[in-house]
């Protein structure tokens, strides 16, 4: 039994490696060819009020409560869960730590990479693990913020998990391939965090203006680097999902991602 768990830990650590790899090469090469002096897409120390800051942190503290205890129900039932769990940690990060400028807002956009471990793990432990990579960049890269970390995993990791995995979800239920619903997984997830950013700074910094033409403004902003950027996340999702299938479809049986049937 031990040596079946190690064995599997090993495959997937192997698996989920080479694409990170692959992710991250492709991301640092866009970044690298675009270069700027722009700020960081997580939304930054200081730009929403207090009030606003501490409304987000209510709505998201206990989503990542949820996610802790989630992760403690699962770990005892599956000894080789927590491995992948940290696996799927590190491609959120990196994923989302590249960031690439945004000519028309003078800013930046980057990938969420939630889609892939709300598909695999489920949305609520995808929640935890956005947390805890937001917080290090947070604390280590200064990419978001500390009183905005509630609104940084409301938009990136709430709304881009769920999103994501109800999308692949509801297309796996009317029988659409497992790589074209794991597209469109990441690509709605990806578009979903940028419209709930677009939420959080067009409330937090509209002062006596009207919501919506400012909602609308910086939505527009950011659809020459995001709508591609959606595409290319849907892309790296489906791409990681069908490998998986290809190699080790036990697990996906084994997370609830396939039906046994579908492995044969």
């Amino acid at each position: 039994m031990k040596s079946e768990v190690r064995s599997q830990k090993s495959e997937v650590k192997k698996l989920v490696t080479r694409y990170s790899l692959l992710i991250t090469l492709m991301l640092v090469t866009c970044h690298l060819s675009l270069v700027t002096d722009a700020f960081a897409m997580h939304i930054s120390e200081g730009i929403l009020p207090l009030s606003w800051a501490a409304l987000w942190f209510a709505v998201a503290i206990p989503f990542v409560w949820y996610g802790m205890k989630r992760l403690r129900e699962l770990s005892k039932i599956d000894l080789s869960y927590k491995p992948l769990v940290g696996l799927m940690a590190a491609i959120v990060f990196v994923i989302s730590l590249m960031p690439i400028p945004v000519p028309t807002a003078g800013t930046c956009s980057h990938p969420g990479g939630t889609a892939i471990p709300a598909i695999l793990l489920g949305p609520a432990v995808t929640v935890l693990i956005t947390g805890v990579a937001l917080l290090i960049q947070a604390l280590f890269f200064a990419h978001g913020g500390l009183t905005t970390w509630g609104a940084d995993v409301v938009s990136m990791g709430i709304m881009g998990a769920f999103a994501g995995v109800g999308i692949f979800r509801l297309m796996r239920k009317f029988n659409v391939g497992l790589a074209v619903s794991a597209f469109f997984a990441g690509m709605i997830s990806d578009w979903a965090i940028y419209a709930t950013t677009s939420v959080e700074l067009a409330a937090g910094i509209r002062g006596d203006e009207p919501f919506w033409p400012l909602f609308t403004k910086i939505l527009i902003a950011f659809v020459p680097t995001q709508l591609p950027l959606g595409i290319v996340e849907g892309a790296m999702t489906a791409g990681m999902v069908k490998l998986l299938f290809k190699r080790r479809a036990d697990l996906l049986v084994k997370f609830g991602v396939i039906k046994a049937e579908e492995a044969i």
